[in-house]
């Protein structure tokens, strides 16, 4: 990847700086486009098994699994985007990702289903545009930018927008009923 490189009599300065302007995103095809993750909310990614379907769950929570004794909702990005679900193949996996919880300062752990996972991309904050007012094929709420890697654009995704647990808990809410816990 790009290294950090400082030049004789100028300190440094400019090679932190550009360092420091560049972020890491994990990127994985869902329903043949690619998008990405910051790399610092992901725990980690596992092949796709053991999933267990829970009653009277969103459409887009396809289960639960055991992670080292704790149960970890698993969330289909493709049904929260509106399409199909996703196919398990040999490639699919789940990305275990740490996003804000309800409550101020608490983590929760969320994996989400994907096609397959691709690589890690360091991507500078000057080749990030803003997320499109129109035009894509999810909720711009969902984008935090798009990225331009080698010619190609990449969905950088908001994941505390998309694996919201307050909205998804609401989607699961049956008229009658208070709450529908994730977690």
């Amino acid at each position: 990847m790009n290294e950090l490189v400082t030049t004789p009599g100028r300190g440094g300065a400019p090679a932190l700086q550009a360092a420091a302007e560049q972020k890491q995103y994990l990127t994985f095809l869902l329903g043949g486009e690619i998008f990405s993750i910051g790399i610092l909310c992901i725990k980690e990614i596992i092949w796709y098994s053991g999933v267990t379907e829970v009653p009277m769950m969103p459409a887009c929570i396809r289960g639960v699994i055991n992670l080292r004794g704790a149960v970890v909702p698993v969330m289909d990005l493709s049904v929260r985007f509106g399409k199909p679900a996703t196919a398990v193949t040999k490639n699919t996996c789940i990305v275990i990702i740490e996003i804000d919880g309800a409550a101020e300062g608490e983590r929760q752990n969320i994996g989400v289903v994907v096609d397959a996972v691709q690589a890690v991309l360091e991507i500078p904050s000057s080749e990030i545009e803003p997320s499109p007012s129109f035009g894509a094929k999810i909720r711009s709420d969902f984008i935090e930018g798009i990225g331009k890697v080698n010619g190609k654009f990449v969905i950088l995704l908001n994941v505390n927008q998309v694996l919201s647990t307050e909205e998804v808990a609401a989607m699961g809410r049956v008229p009658g009923t208070t709450e529908v816990a994730l977690a």
